[in-house]
């Protein structure tokens, strides 16, 4: 069992039989009083966003999560992941695997989340790299205010990025904000 002093963020438990991930969490001690934890909290199956304040003392139970490294197949509606130790598939609906479809490139290794031996969601990595496969060729000396034009990868994501990037060109995508962080040299 937790205590509330090991809340911390990313701190998985579970409440009322779904697992829930701390977001954000503050540690308050009034002048009068017991000391409490305020937090945000995330509901690991729906997403949904909670706030909670737990007293000192209260105990949390921990979350029968794991994270197994597989593999993206393909989309048909549903998304698919095999496992490359063992070769089990998975599949996940589009509401389970949310924005993270921006980012899903064929034979990618991501982390797929189970609970209860459920597959419930998936954590992509911090950066992703994709091709630019449509966008407005750059203006020359347009570059003082550094605008930016939209751009389309390779998944079909939109994002905006700097005037000189060209179609073809690699992409490092940061999948946390879903912004342009550098072009790649391949």
């Amino acid at each position: 069992m937790y205590e509330t002093s090991d809340i911390r963020k990313g701190l998985r438990f579970e409440m009322d039989g779904d697992p829930f991930v701390v977001v954000e969490f503050q540690f308050v001690k009034p002048g009068k009083g017991t000391a409490f934890t305020r937090t945000k909290i995330r509901n690991m199956i729906t997403g949904a966003v909670l706030d909670r304040t737990y007293k000192s003392g209260e105990k949390l139970k921990p979350a029968d999560t794991e994270d197994r490294e597989m593999q993206y197949l393909y989309n048909d509606g549903d998304f698919h992941f095999m496992d490359n130790n063992n070769y089990e598939q998975v599949s996940l609906d589009s509401n389970a695997v949310g924005d993270a479809a921006n980012y899903l490139t064929e034979n990618m290794l991501i982390e797929v989340g189970f609970f209860k031996g459920r597959s419930i969601g998936i954590s992509l990595p911090n950066f992703v790299v994709l091709e630019v496969t449509e966008t407005a060729p750059g203006e020359k000396g347009n570059t003082v205010t550094g605008a930016s034009k939209p751009a389309v990868v390779s998944t079909g994501y939109s994002v905006n990025v700097p005037l000189f990037v060209n179609e073809g060109d690699q992409l490092r995508i940061d999948t946390r904000t879903g912004e342009y962080a550098e072009r790649v040299k391949v």
